[in-house]
């Protein structure tokens, strides 16, 4: 048995057991950080559908009910985030999963222009319930049917109102310029060249108006988070100038591209 700050592992042949003693007030989005942490960066476990799985574990087992454990989760980190955009000042568990994206997100939020959102990879989807919360049309789209299902059952226990829908972010369900803005908020680091490509095309061609893309600029690509390379300026810079569109590069909490028709 492996014993750390939060967690108990548990080995054999054919399993892995994790026990912990964690509550509903306690689990948030920083769950990830105590995950990487105390188990993966140590080396005592690897791999992202490991993770996943824990991670998955860790938040259905606090609650019979599943929707009272993710609406938990779902409103322990929107809450933790919104304190403040300062990283410094975040009063999370200090472990750095919500200290690393507030920034991320408040500073997205003031890239977003007027008129319909679509976030593509959104995962859990904090960021399109966030702006959906100020009131603005946002729709949430990742490839995992289960994250997707889960962001719509949890959205109005919330009382927040988005539309929630599985789509390949390189094969979007939607016609030319359909939304004003469209957001790929650290997203590309998970995808390969060929892959990250066509969603940037895909973005650029669904857009109405604005294109924002943000990678972590890494590196070595953490495999934890499940990033399978490292994404540069130099980069994004490229995949501005092939839009043929007006763009710009710059850095904040990582790198950022914004391409303007």
């Amino acid at each position: 048995m492996i014993r750390t700050a939060h967690f108990d592992l548990l080995g054999g042949r054919d399993r892995v057991q994790v026990r912990h003693a964690l509550g509903l007030a306690d689990v948030d989005d920083d769950l990830a950080g105590l995950l990487a942490g105390e188990l993966f960066r140590p080396g005592w476990l690897r791999g992202s559908e490991m993770f996943e799985r824990l991670f998955t574990g860790v938040v259905r087992s606090l609650d019979p009910d599943p929707l009272v454990a993710w609406g938990a989760f779902y409103r322990n980190t929107l809450e933790r985030a919104a304190a403040t955009a300062d990283a410094a000042q975040v009063p999370a568990s200090g472990h750095g999963t919500i200290a690393g994206y507030a920034p991320v997100w408040d500073h997205a939020a003031g890239l977003v222009g007027p008129g319909t959102v679509l976030e593509v990879g959104s995962c859990f989807g904090f960021f399109a319930l966030r702006l959906a919360a100020a009131g603005r049309d946002v729709t949430a789209s990742d490839v995992s049917t289960g994250t997707v299902a889960l962001l719509a059952a949890v959205a109005p226990a919330l009382g927040v109102d988005l539309r929630a829908v599985p789509a390949d972010a390189a094969h979007l369900p939607a016609p030319d310029a359909s939304y004003d803005t469209v957001l790929a908020l650290h997203l590309l680091e998970h995808l390969d060249d060929d892959h990250g490509d066509r969603v940037v095309a895909e973005a650029l061609r669904v857009a109405r108006r604005r294109v924002v893309v943000a990678v972590p600029l890494e590196d070595v690509a953490d495999d934890t988070w499940g990033h399978v390379r490292t994404v540069s300026l130099a980069d994004l810079d490229a995949w501005g100038r092939g839009s043929g569109r007006r763009y710009e590069v710059h850095e904040h909490h990582g790198g950022w591209l914004v391409v303007d028709r």
